[in-house]
């Protein structure tokens, strides 16, 4: 029953039922601060759901206040790491909920962030071992925020770093890897074809950058989906913004393969090279 509670998870979490992901973290408001008032908060994820998110990211108090009706078409995924700028290492992520709390909360999934190279990368491993288990046992599906960060790390976007590290999220029980794109964008296509499990890339770097672009560039190498906040939640026009992403994602014809680019989405820009 685990495990057929774990398909079904997983399945809703694509929400037009064609293995791409588009995720809108709003979790910010621990690490950085309010991202909008308490007052704009509803307006902001009913501007993200109706423009065809397939998932808003949040933690668990902020998910108590969400009108369970705004998410009938929209997953639900709950964070359970924190960390902020004022304590003495900002990479050092620990847990502030647990899988248990998801489930009363009527989550689809969760997620963990680890940063491989930090000085407390022992501990995050560590964590995520234990949440991986607690979703094996429950049935509830995965997303690992796993990112090469910290003290020892030279090149955050080096492609044979990123295969080391989703392929640590992979051995460890995740079911679905968001990490950095590579640089250049095109040996991203390397770190996919050495995971067994689904990439997604964050989204919320350059804003100079064209996030239309971003969204072709992640695709055309491989990846299945982009994990985009800031870039959202700080638009002139989030529903707007999720709309065209979700166009970009969900509107092209076509599959996409665990390992290897669709040739039916466009091919990266040279200029997106290094762009977060």
């Amino acid at each position: 029953m685990s495990s057929s509670g774990k398909s079904l998870r997983l399945a809703r979490l694509s929400g037009h039922g064609d293995g791409r992901y588009l995720f809108v973290p709003l979790d910010h408001s621990v690490s950085d601060g309010p991202i909008t008032t308490a007052g704009a908060f509803d307006k902001l994820i009913r501007d993200v759901v109706d423009g065809g998110a397939d998932g808003i990211v949040v933690h668990k108090g902020r998910a108590r206040v969400i009108d369970p009706e705004v998410l009938a078409d929209c997953s639900l995924l709950v964070h359970l790491s924190a960390s902020t700028p004022h304590g003495p290492d900002v990479n050092a992520k620990v847990l502030v909920g647990d899988v248990e709390d998801a489930i009363r909360l009527g989550a689809d999934a969760v997620s963990v962030h680890v940063n491989i190279g930090s000085d407390t990368e022992a501990e995050q491993l560590t964590d995520l071992g234990a949440v991986a288990a607690a979703c094996d046992r429950w049935g509830m599906p995965l997303l690992a925020m796993i990112y090469p960060r910290g003290p020892r790390v030279a090149d955050p976007y080096d492609p044979t770093l990123l295969s080391h590290v989703v392929n640590i999220a992979a051995d460890l029980g995740v079911d679905i890897v968001k990490t950095v794109l590579a640089s250049p964008v095109e040996r991203m296509a390397e770190v996919v074809a050495s995971s067994p499990i689904p990439i997604i890339v964050a989204g919320g770097g350059d804003d100079t950058a064209s996030l239309a672009e971003f969204a072709a560039s992640a695709l055309s190498v491989g990846c299945r989906g982009l994990a985009v906040g800031r870039r959202v939640f700080g638009s002139p026009d989030p529903r707007a913004t999720v709309r065209e992403l979700a166009g970009i994602l969900h509107g092209s014809v076509g599959s996409v393969g665990p390992a290897g680019p669709d040739p039916l989405v466009p091919t990266p820009s040279p200029r997106m090279a290094g762009v977060l």
